[in-house]
């Protein structure tokens, strides 16, 4: 695993640089916020489903955890040939370690 810090970025397609029928208002925010770093904090993953995760567990009064499997590195175009696995494995890995 990889100790790292994950934004999330509220909605789906607009923050993956998708257009439908408005224009994005910040098309350039992956790109933007791949090279943000303060001192020794960099960002390394970018997810889109996180925010809700942690919004209804408060609404709920759940504790909530975020692990993320990495299949995609969208500044490179790089695609995991088998996301499965990997997605697997950090199951396994998350359910091991509580």
């Amino acid at each position: 695993m990889i100790k790292g810090n994950t934004v999330t970025c509220p909605g789906f397609y607009a923050p993956q640089g998708r257009v439908l029928r408005i224009p994005i208002r910040y098309p350039n925010l992956l790109e933007d916020l791949n090279y943000y770093n303060k001192g020794n904090f960099w960002l390394t993953n970018f997810e889109m489903e996180t925010s809700a995760y942690y919004a209804f567990g408060r609404l709920l009064g759940h504790e909530v955890l975020s692990a993320n499997a990495i299949i995609a590195n969208r500044i490179k175009t790089k695609f995991s040939k088998d996301p499965q696995k990997i997605v697997d494995g950090l199951i396994k890995k998350v359910l091991d370690r509580i």
